[in-house]
């Protein structure tokens, strides 16, 4: 009989112990990170016996995977099972896959084990891979903390009204250098992308770099898209771990510096 295979999303060194023991329990384990909506479609070509997404690290982006395995119809009644993580934040994606086993590392193999054998019979379909961010203000979306300085690069003149109500103390500013805890970079056009990249990335120590590009649906509309957002930051040693729909007209890939292993 064929090994069932489990597949493995948003991996990183704290998730290799509780691979190991799926590895372990006779599972085949397809640990490859996901980097373009390609990815995603591949996972639905060779259908796993299971999902398990580890929560314990860039949870939005945990997060967004399992909305975006939910809305693809061939990947829709896929067990999910949801593995460490805070509290709050798993409850959260509970709330929007209600049939999502949530379990812990040490407990990995029998939640496996009763997720496949119960897989979901009408599981819930979200609208949107971006629906975990229904109702939160803007601010806290882009991750704009109190205290924190924010850099402004490319951003529309009316984007100040955009963000509305700003936690305390939080600087913005369009021009200068100096140290900042975050960056919001707007851009419409390839070559402007590829002309900036190198010099947005060299800055990004340990604050994060959002790249926002305006949507096909959109007026603004030009020849960048997530795929090439997302390809320009992992070639200058950055790695996503959020996405945002900034409003109508924006959407944007939130990166750090990558760790060395």
């Amino acid at each position: 009989m064929p090994r069932q295979c489990i597949r493995v999303l948003n991996r990183h060194a704290g998730s290799e112990t509780w691979i190991e023991r799926l590895r372990e329990a006779g599972y085949d384990v397809d640990a490859r990170p996901i980097r373009a909506p390609g990815d995603l479609k591949a996972l639905g070509r060779n259908v796993p016996a299971a999902v398990a997404i580890d929560l314990a690290r860039a949870p939005a982006h945990g997060r967004d995977l399992g909305l975006a395995v939910r809305q693809l119809k061939t990947t829709r009644q896929v067990p999910l099972v949801i593995v460490e993580g805070a509290p709050q934040q798993v409850e959260q994606l509970r709330s929007l896959l209600p049939d999502a086993v949530c379990t812990s590392g040490r407990r990995i193999r029998g939640a496996v084990r009763r997720a496949i054998a119960r897989p979901p019979r009408d599981p819930v379909r979200p609208t949107s891979v971006l629906a975990g961010y229904a109702g939160t203000p803007l601010p806290k979306k882009l991750g704009i903390k109190p205290g924190s300085t924010v850099r402004l690069v490319g951003a529309p003149r009316d984007f100040d009204t955009t963000l509305g109500a700003l936690p305390e103390a939080v600087t913005l500013r369009r021009r200068g250098e100096g140290p900042r805890d975050l960056t919001i970079w707007f851009t419409r056009r390839l070559r402007e992308l590829e002309h900036g990249i190198e010099r947005m990335a060299d800055r990004v120590t340990t604050d994060k770099l959002w790249i926002v590009w305006a949507k096909k649906t959109s007026p603004l509309a030009a020849d960048v898209s997530e795929r090439d957002a997302r390809a320009a930051g992992l070639d200058h040693g950055l790695v996503d771990f959020k996405i945002c729909a900034v409003d109508a007209d924006w959407s944007g890939l939130l990166f750090s510096r990558r760790k060395k292993p």
